[in-house]
């Protein structure tokens, strides 16, 4: 008996996972989840109980959980950065030439 071929093919990443996906707004979601993850990073540096970092950022705790547990639906990317600046942390914003050339341009957030 035949064995069936495989039909598994490897993509390279884009770099963005939630373009890979096909998912709207792709660019948005990936910069706000790689600013709640330096959020929830300094949260838990700093060792902040739900209810301390609420008061931080002057949210309810819940908004806090949810930051937490990455559901971000409720959150801009203006609101996140705001969370920064409360937990004392400077952003700084670069616009320049793309650097590669085709489609437009593309948002970069690392955390330093």
């Amino acid at each position: 008996m035949a064995k069936p071929k495989d039909k598994t093919r490897v993509v390279p990443s884009s770099g963005n996972v939630f373009a890979d996906l096909g998912l709207p707004n792709a660019e948005e979601k990936q910069t706000k989840v790689r600013l709640a993850v330096a959020i929830n990073e300094i949260i838990r540096r700093q060792q902040l109980s739900q209810t301390a970092a609420a008061r931080r950022l002057k949210v309810n705790q819940p908004k806090v959980s949810a930051l937490l547990n990455f559901q971000l639906q409720g959150f801009s990317v203006e609101r996140l950065m705001k969370f920064l600046t409360a937990l004392d942390r400077d952003i700084e914003i670069v616009i320049h030439h793309k650097l590669r050339p085709g489609k437009g341009g593309r948002i970069l957030v690392t955390a330093a």
